[in-house]
């Protein structure tokens, strides 16, 4: 297998490369930490025109087609500069599913605006008894004469606050009003009983939980024709774990390039501590780690299109390897530096910071190594 970049993947890692490092500086994040926004609609706006946001939309949508190595590239770069705009919610989840569920005239009216940078998503579908099962969903939607009434709870809703239509998942009531199919429904922000509670999310970037309480929405709401959108949430989740592997992969990376520079300038006893072999040895497992990371993170991008159960398996593969090697770069990363890897002089525990909050989006490696074992048990249909 060729796995070497095309030219048009080379220039666009080049380009992310320079322009997260030009860009997201230490005091741009420092500044971007104390905004209730979580990120910059200025550098949003710039992303737009760089065509980052229609990288992966379909150019019958108005798109450049791109696929999930692209997505790669571009989120290893995000991961080299600590980026928290809102591109995994909107442009990889909220996108992916409106490209999956949605109707042509819901794509029409949709995916456009989120390549121009002027309408944001988020997907409303974690639930706390839910325990990351994708299918455990106790929200309901009850079809009235006017339309659909809502009602729920949701947490670890990324980038909701901002977003200007949340995409809810609820269980469609039957005739006799026994819960259902999957239905994801677009629920404007600002909606009559809609409740949201925002937060700080660690690393960066912002979350929140909200609540519906016989939220009133027309019959259009409904994303796409009424089939059960659980395989649809299934494939863009299994994408978005194969984009967050990514960007830790760029986050290592950036933790073993600082740490292998501290210890060449960093001097014990008259000489750098890069001269004691224990110390190197621990800097050799480093990079052996970020280098297994890179490639079954690579592999779940591979994966991305394949059918349900190997997209799957390689994208709870990659979740449980990466939360496990992340966990050992951060950790070795700030003992290296020793007591600077703990202060706000140094970006270190910010790096440590979204490293842990990679571990827990979407399950953790305990739950990953859970599921792909039990997918290794199925068989495809």
């Amino acid at each position: 297998m060729d796995l070497t970049l095309s030219d048009e993947q080379r220039l666009l890692r080049e380009s992310a490369d320079r322009f997260v490092a030009e860009t997201f500086t230490a005091d741009h994040r420092k500044k971007t930490a104390n905004d209730p926004l979580g990120f910059s609609p200025a550098i949003w706006k710039q992303f737009a025109e760089l065509g980052w946001l229609a990288l992966p939309i379909g150019e019958a949508n108005g798109g450049l087609g791109g696929g999930a190595i692209e997505i790669g590239i571009l989120m290893e770069a995000f991961g080299r500069g600590l980026v928290s705009e809102p591109y995994l919610s909107t442009v990889v989840i909220g996108a992916g599913l409106v490209a999956e569920c949605g109707t042509e005239a819901q794509k029409q009216a949709i995916l456009p605006k989120i390549a121009e940078g002027t309408l944001y998503l988020a997907l409303a579908h974690s639930e706390r008894a839910a325990r990351f099962d994708l299918a455990h969903v106790d929200a309901t939607a009850k079809k009235a004469a006017d339309g659909w009434r809502l009602n729920g709870s949701k947490i670890a809703v990324l980038d909701g606050a901002t977003a200007n239509q949340i995409i809810v998942s609820a269980r469609v009531a039957n005739a006799n009003g026994a819960s259902g199919k999957l239905g994801l429904f677009l629920v404007p922000a600002g909606a009559p009983g809609l409740t949201l509670r925002d937060y700080a999310r660690l690393g960066g970037g912002r979350g929140c939980s909200l609540d519906l309480t016989n939220v009133a929405l027309p019959a259009d709401a409904l994303l796409g024709d009424g089939s059960d959108a659980l395989p649809a949430v299934e494939a863009v989740v299994d994408r978005a774990v194969a984009a967050l592997g990514a960007e830790a992969v760029g986050i290592m990376q950036t933790l073993l390039d600082t740490t292998l520079e501290y210890t060449k300038i960093r001097k014990q006893f008259g000489r750098p501590l890069s001269a004691n072999q224990v110390i190197r040895h621990r800097l050799a497992d480093m990079a052996m780690q970020v280098d297994e990371a890179r490639s079954i993170s690579l592999r779940a991008a591979l994966m991305a299109d394949a059918d349900p159960l190997q997209r799957s398996r390689a994208a709870s593969g990659a979740k449980a390897k990466i939360g496990k090697c992340a966990r050992f770069v951060a950790e070795q990363s700030v003992q290296l530096h020793g007591a600077m890897g703990v202060t706000e002089e140094l970006d270190i525990g910010s790096y440590f910071k979204r490293l842990l909050a990679f571990d827990t989006l979407f399950g953790g490696s305990a739950h990953h190594y859970r599921r792909h074992a039990a997918l290794n048990g199925r068989t495809q249909a």
